[in-house]
């Protein structure tokens, strides 16, 4: 293989110990934070090397690019688990469901009614996150966060969907500690174990605020293509 795959492998090394590292620092088990290796733009070839390493839980934010790509690994890494960390358009709901094990970004009552009929006829039940838009950002997909509490109601009442935890994405230009403050306080308050927090650039800090998922993809595979 191309020296670059060594190179992911061995940057994947590094952001592991640094993970634990942040999770000791912050008195926490290091098997308590999950790290979903985000390979968006990469080819099967670039992720082959973190694969055979032994890791096996990854994510994608395009569901046609996880299509073209993730059935192939799976034939040869069966236990592979796959998240779904992008936006989700509900006429891919049903691939969605068939493709993923977690989708980390409901946010609309649209989506929510999707996945219940698609989950509903597949049999299929895929962990599910809402994403909460906890900057309020137009541009930005996301509950804001004082709809959090009633979106999340909706979906369990109207929906019968099990909502497992909430994932953000703080804005660029701004400290992101407030942001996972402020979305682990609405999992806290809505009994919500999950939290998807923090990626290349601010990981350490989401886990010291409770993260049990952190999305990282350049700091193991480089740049994106």
């Amino acid at each position: 293989m191309p020296s670059k795959t060594h190179a992911a492998v061995e940057r994947f090394g590094i952001v592991r110990a640094e993970i634990e590292k942040a999770a000791r620092a912050a008195g926490r088990e290091p098997r308590s934070v999950t790290l979903v290796a985000i390979t968006k733009t990469f080819a099967a070839e670039h992720i082959l090397p973190v694969l055979e390493s032994g890791h096996r839980v990854f994510g994608e934010n395009r569901v046609q690019e996880a299509k073209a790509k993730w059935p192939a690994l799976r034939e040869r890494f069966p236990d592979i688990e796959l998240h779904l960390v992008g936006p989700l358009q509900s006429n891919k709901a049903r691939e969605a469901v068939a493709l993923f094990d977690v989708i980390h970004t409901i946010d609309r009552p649209k989506i929510a009614a999707a996945l219940a009929e698609e989950m509903a006829k597949q049999g299929r039940r895929p962990r599910l996150l809402v994403e909460i838009n906890s900057g309020a950002e137009p541009q930005k997909a996301g509950v804001l966060p004082e709809a959090a509490d009633a979106f999340l109601a909706e979906c369990r009442m109207s929906y019968g969907l099990v909502i497992e935890g909430l994932m953000c994405i703080p804005p660029i230009h701004e400290p992101p500690a407030p942001h996972f403050a402020l979305t682990a306080k609405i999992a806290k308050r809505n009994a919500l174990k999950l939290l998807s927090m923090g990626m290349s650039a601010d990981f350490s800090t989401a886990i010291a605020f409770g993260a049990t998922h952190v999305r990282i993809g350049s700091a193991i595979f480089g740049p994106r293509r």
